[in-house]
């Protein structure tokens, strides 16, 4: 699959349809927008509850999301900062193909993009940089 520097994805698993995800190569781990983050346990299992903005065109559109938390990593962000993020494990849909993907949660408010897509999540894809959007209907 070829994509675009940016293209729409669809987070299913966290009801999220669709977001607009900047493909960054030069990021590890994806990373997706959150805020109100409260770790807890069901059934023994850590899990966090989370809610995010996915939506540009719409930016109080909350969406209350709840995954379970596959590690609590220390990841540097572009500026340099180290922060411990939860990171979860979740479906991804870009064009018509379907994968699991580790995403580190942050605020990223200020940011343009709530979601990158870092390389650990670009097994068998190429990156076109000058287009966009190549997998949209």
């Amino acid at each position: 699959m070829t994509v675009g520097w940016k293209e729409e994805a669809k987070l299913p698993e966290l009801s999220i349809d669709p977001i607009k995800v900047k493909v960054d190569t030069g990021a590890k781990t994806s990373s997706l927008h959150a805020f109100d983050i409260e770790s807890f346990d069901k059934n023994g299992i850590n899990f966090v509850r989370f809610k995010t903005c996915p939506y540009k065109r719409h930016p109080k559109k909350e969406v209350t999301c709840e995954s379970q938390v596959v590690d609590y990593r220390k990841i540097t962000s572009s500026n340099g900062q180290t922060q411990l993020r939860y990171v979860i494990r979740t479906p991804i849909t870009i064009g018509d193909k379907t994968w699991d993907i580790d995403i580190s949660l942050a605020n990223r408010k200020k940011m343009r993009y709530k979601m990158l897509l870092g390389r650990e999540a670009m097994d068998d894809i190429l990156v076109s940089p000058h287009k966009s959007y190549l997998q949209s209907d």
